[in-house]
């Protein structure tokens, strides 16, 4: 079924983007709707309405354990069908919650639902392509994906301007359905019965305790949670942040874009310098420099007001310029001693991470009410604690040789 010299065609490479950035749309597209949903449901508070966006991820997490080692032993194509049909119910479910609650529950299975196509497109590439073929179209995918969170918010607050907040959930049960039937007409089942594996809890007692045979590991697995639970710390408090503190309403969506940009651009730049300097270098430098940042804004601002709005930009710039060489690397790092249990590792480590974050960005989140100051405060502690982490169970020495990652 794989195929090292045929080169991949773009209808093959647009479909596997698309299911996976059915995530990216869901999450960021309600951001400039937030204010309104919390009126509708009687939620006014807004570090309460920051949930609608944390939450997601809770589903995220805890649907990758499971439907990955469940594709393995059905098929790939059945495992997006069903991510879809729990993604459709959730939906109408967030469109008719009378309550915070109510939506709550709905993000989580929105979360849950779609963690089906962004899991198993990746499985599918892994069966359909290998060597430079593989990576390439990794590559495009991934590019296209990080475009995603730069359009979305955009494309929410359009909508929203027509159909109000509701027309956000609508427009993502088209895209879905359109993309579900592409999938359904266009892709063909891509595991072979021969590699078919029986489904068994025990995968996961004994791929857990493997894991922890490796230090390094285990502690690349809480980085990555500390800081994706630092940056939800933002992305949930976004909208509040920059439209109620800073008054932007109107252009929040075009602020949003710009930052995204530059994770999307520190994302390419570690392709190219990670081979210059290699992942442990690059990651430690791109640690150091992020706590740094966030640690210097709490000094500079701690018992005062919030800056300008430049300043405030420029601080947040160079933070996610930064989580483009910490988030890929952590996650390569992590998986390197155990390649031998890959699948069930990747599942295991991504729902620990996830799981991990989701409490940071609760806490961290729920300061954030007249100031942006906690924010930054969450971030340098994150990034503060990572790297000691990192410093402590190193098992290669920093800038020895900058191609060790290599071998």
């Amino acid at each position: 079924m794989q195929q090292e010299h045929t080169k991949p065609n773009f209808e093959f490479v647009a479909l596997m983007a698309s299911l996976m950035s059915i995530v990216a749309l869901t999450i960021d597209a309600i951001l400039p709707a937030m204010a309104d949903i919390g009126i509708a449901i009687n939620s006014l508070d807004p570090t309460q309405n920051q949930l609608l966006v944390t939450m997601i991820f809770l589903g995220l997490g805890v649907g990758q354990l499971f439907f990955g080692p469940l594709s393995d032993s059905l098929g790939r194509k059945p495992i997006v069908y069903f991510g879809f049909i729990i993604f459709f119910i959730a939906s109408i479910i967030c469109l008719v919650a009378p309550n915070l609650e109510i939506m709550l529950v709905g993000r989580i299975l929105q979360g849950v639902g779609l963690s089906a196509p962004r899991t198993i497109s990746i499985s599918i590439i892994r069966d359909t392509y290998r060597g430079d073929y593989m990576a390439k179209i990794m590559s495009f995918v991934t590019a296209f994906f990080i475009l995603v969170p730069v359009v979305a918010p955009a494309i929410g607050k359009a909508v929203m301007g027509y159909t109000g907040w509701q027309g956000i959930f609508y427009m993502q049960l088209f895209f879905a359905l359109v993309v579900g039937i592409w999938f359904f007409k266009r892709q063909q089942e891509t595991l072979s019965p021969a590699y078919k594996v029986p489904f068994s809890f025990n995968v996961f007692i004994k791929g857990t305790k493997e894991i922890f045979k490796y230090k390094e590991t285990v502690s690349c697995t809480i980085i990555s949670g500390l800081i994706t639970g630092s940056f939800l710390v933002y992305l949930s408090s976004a909208q509040h942040v920059f439209e109620d503190l800073y008054g932007l309403t109107d252009t929040f969506p075009y602020v949003f874009a710009g930052l995204a940009l530059s994770v999307g651009l520190s994302t390419l730049m570690n392709g190219t310098l990670v081979l210059r300097f290699g992942m442990r270098n690059l990651s430690f430098m791109a640690l150091v420099a992020f706590t740094t940042i966030a640690l210097t804004y709490s000094i500079l601002f701690v018992n005062s007001h919030d800056p300008n709005i430049t300043i405030l930009l420029v601080f947040l710039s160079l933070l996610f310029l930064c989580l483009g060489f910490i988030w890929g690397n952590m996650r390569s790092i992590a998986m390197e001693p155990i390649g031998h249990i890959a699948g069930i590792g990747a599942a295991i480590t991504g729902f620990v991470s996830t799981i991990l974050s989701i409490p940071i960005s609760i806490f961290v989140g729920s300061f954030i009410k007249d100031s942006v100051w906690a924010l930054f405060a969450g971030l340098g502690i994150c990034g503060l604690l990572s790297v000691v982490l990192f410093m402590t169970f190193k098992t290669r020495p920093l800038f020895a040789n900058n191609h060790a990652f290599s071998k």
